[in-house]
This record gives C-alpha cells, structure tokens and sequence, in this order.
C-alpha cells in the first residue's frame, strides 16, 4: 500500500496532512502526485470526491516554496469550487508559506486587486472574474509556472473557451499544466491536445464512471409528482439532502414547498448574491439547514463531508452533469444515496445518462401510499382547478369582487368553469378529462413506462 511518506513529500506537507486527517492517499494522489512533483504535464480522470484538489495542490505547494511572486493558476469553473480549492491550499500552504487568493465574481475587485499586487504565489479564479482583472491591467500572469485546470469538461461547457483561450495567450509557454476532471468528453480531449505538452495520463475510473458507495436509483413519475415525491423521501429519513433543479426559479419553487412542509431549506443559484450563496452553504455545512435546493452551479464545488442524499429533481441536459451531482454524496469513503426523478419527456436525458455510466439505473417504486405524498399532491390538484378562478370563486374567497344581484332577482346559475390548466396525466395513469366541466380528482398519475424503441 502506498503512503504519503512513499510520495517523496516534505516532512511539513507531511504533517499538514496528518494535521488535516489524511491517512493514506487515494488512487488519485499516488498517481498524479509523482509526475506532477517532476514538472511534467498531468491529465487526471477520477470521480468527484476522490482527491483530486489534493493532487494537484500539493505539488504546487512543494514546487513554490521558497519563491516570490505568483507562480501559479488555477482555474475552476464556478465560485463555489474556488472557494473549496483556496480553503484547501490555507490548510495545506501555511506550513510553507505558500499563499494563495481567490478571485471570483459577485465581490468587489478592489481586495482583488491588492492581492495581485502583494504577489500572493497561487491564483485560484474563475474565468470570467480573471479576464476582468486582465482588462483593468491589474492581473500579471508573465511568471506563470504552473497552471491548473480544474474541471475542464465543466469551464468548456459554460461557455469559457473564449475566456480561457485570452488567458493563456497570457500564459508564458514554458509551463506545467494540469488538468483534472471527472469526464473527458470530446472537447476536453482536443483542449489537452492543443495546449499540453506530453501529458501523463493517470485515469483511476473510466470516464464518466459516478462514485462506487453511491446507491442510486431512479422514479418514473410525472411533473406534477415530482413534489410530493420529494416530500415523501423527505419524510422517510433524516438525511442531509442536496436538491438539484433545472432552472432558478424551479429552485425557488421547490425551496418554497419543502419549507412549507416543515423543513430547514435553504437554496443556492446565480441570481443569489455571493453572500447569501456563502451563507446558504455554510448553513448546510453546519446542519443549521438540511435541505439545499440548487442549481448545476453546485454539482462542483460543494464540499460537504456527510450529504447523505442527493436528488436529481429534473435531470440534467448534459449526462456528465449526473457524474458531478452523484459526486456530491459519497465522499472520499462515505457512502450515500443518489435518486433522480425522471417524467416521460425526460426520457432522453436517462438514456444518455444510462449510455455514459454504461450502466442502467435501478427503477424504484414512487410511494404514492404515502400520506405525505398524497397530501401534497392533493394539494396541488386543488390549486390546479381553482387556478384562475376569481377570489369569491375559489375555496374559502370571501366575497370581494362577488358580482351583486338585482332586488329580489335571482341571478342565473351557470355551470362552474374549468379555468386552470388540466392537470397532465402521466403515460400509463389518470383518467380522461371531463367533458361536463367537473374538477378532476387530485391524484390522476400512475407510473408510467417508457416505449420499447424498435
């Protein structure tokens, strides 16, 4: 079994690890710590969760010590990874005097600026914020030795080639590069192509493999369902969860119905300021909040060391994206619970998902005998069929905007409208609309099947 001391690390790295608790290092860190220590260029596959910033931050640490200036970039894709990525070299560089600064959006750029000009050795920066900062003149990346690239596959698929193609014309051209990530789709491959030099491959996992202590698993359910099934997982443990939705403002609706059912949630995406997403995650760190609802902007970089469950609450448009979510739980040598919940027009996203981690996904029966599931659920129906209606119409409206009758006329009695949208059955569930106007029953959807493809 390789040890750290096998690693030819300094005896202070040494003891910042047994400091920090780290026994032995993952396969990811035997790997890719040697070739990195020699200065060659380093490509790294492994599932998230693995170890990876260690990999490459500890190399850096060795190869700074003792010199001036900034000698090293890393780039992450979102604030959050940053964040994780700089708190982890504190832990780690302090013994060496190695020193590091964070820049990102969403902050001012002034405390930026001056870490730039105290010449703090290590740069740990999104994209976007570090271009900023070469525009203002205020980034000078001339004595650039080592350059990081922290989930590529993610920074590629937000749209950053252009950012990080301005930043290595920037770049001096003899260099160590790393580049690390959980897939290594295509474009990740031409990228390395391009701009390492002779890179060692170290790929513990196959590509786009998700963490091994991670049960996952899989509901059929419709749109309407996703809710209440949500709540009923909810009710059936304790478990710290992370919720992942598609959009922010499904994020926030989703986050609106757990509290109403009672618990601590809070949530995290772009349109939250850089305060209230570090206080969001700092209260989910501390268990002051067991539920986070986010967006993709938190499958990297969450660094969460017990999140017992994670919830793919729409699934996601790219199928690498799930490795990264599924990454959130099962940590290091944790183990958890991963369950998705996928609608019929989401098929196609499960079958890439299926086809990328070359395996299929258990199928798990939605607890709709659940009293939690069918309250919410009816619930929703009731607020689906009144929909629309005017306040003195609707269950409990009182009679403001009540149209008033004549003296001693009665006022004619029209049959009540549907007004809301219908609810949607699911493929293989619910009954036909009715056609006389009557309201729907609340629970109309089954599980549904996906066709056999010819």
């Amino acid at each position: 079994m390789i040890r750290f001391q096998d690693l030819l690390l300094s005896e202070k790295s040494l003891h910042a690890l047994s400091r920090a608790g780290f026994q032995e290092p993952t396969p990811i860190q035997a790997q890719a710590i040697p070739p990195a220590l020699e200065g060659r260029d380093v490509i790294g596959t492994a599932a998230t969760g693995t170890g990876k910033t260690a990999a490459f931050l500890l190399p850096i640490i060795e190869r700074l010590a003792g010199k001036p200036g900034t000698r090293a970039l890393v780039l992450a894709p979102t604030r959050e990874l940053a964040l994780q990525i700089g708190q982890e070299l504190e832990r780690f560089g302090q013994a060496r005097h190695v020193r590091g600064a964070v820049v990102i959006g969403g902050v001012g750029m002034e405390q930026q600026r001056q870490a730039f000009r105290d010449r703090r050795e290590v740069i740990i920066a999104t994209p976007g914020r570090l271009v900023d900062h070469l525009q203002s003149g205020s980034a000078r990346l001339e004595h650039i030795e080592i350059l990081v690239l922290d989930e590529a596959d993610r920074m590629l698929d937000m749209g950053f080639r252009p950012q990080l193609t301005r930043i290595l014309q920037r770049l001096p051209r003899p260099r160590q590069t790393l580049l690390f990530s959980a897939t290594m789709g295509g474009e990740v491959a031409d990228f390395a192509a391009a701009h390492l030099r002779d890179p060692v491959r170290v790929e513990v996992v196959r590509s786009g493999t998700t963490a091994a202590r991670a049960e996952q698993q899989v509901f059929l359910c419709g749109q309407e369902e996703k809710l209440p099934l949500l709540l009923a997982l909810l009710d059936a443990d304790d478990l710290s969860t992370l919720v992942f939705t598609r959009t922010k403002r499904r994020a926030d609706r989703v986050a609106k119905g757990v509290e109403r059912a009672g618990h601590k949630v809070t949530r995290i995406h772009a349109d939250r300021s850089q305060g209230q997403r570090r206080q969001a995650l700092d209260g989910f760190k501390e268990g002051f909040y067991r539920v986070l609802v986010a967006t993709d902007i938190a499958a990297r970089g969450i660094d969460v060391a017990e999140i017992g469950h994670v919830v793919n609450f729409d699934l996601p448009h790219v199928a690498e994206d799930y490795v990264h979510r599924v990454g959130r739980t099962a940590r290091m040598a944790a183990s958890g619970r991963a369950s998705s919940f996928c609608s019929p027009e989401e098929l196609a996203q499960l079958r890439a998902i299926e086809k990328l981690t070359r395996t299929p996904l258990p199928r798990a029966q939605v607890p709709r005998d659940a009293e939690v599931f069918q309250s919410d659920a009816r619930r929703a129906a009731e607020g689906r069929t009144h929909q629309g209606l005017p306040p003195h119409r609707r269950p409990g409206g009182g009679t403001k905007g009540r149209p008033r009758s004549g003296s001693g006329r009665k006022l004619a009695s029209n049959p009540p409208r549907h007004h809301g949208p219908p609810a949607r059955a699911a493929e293989g569930g619910g009954s036909q609309a009715a056609s006389s106007g009557r309201a729907r029953p609340a629970l109309l959807l089954g599980t549904w099947k996906p066709r056999r493809q010819r």
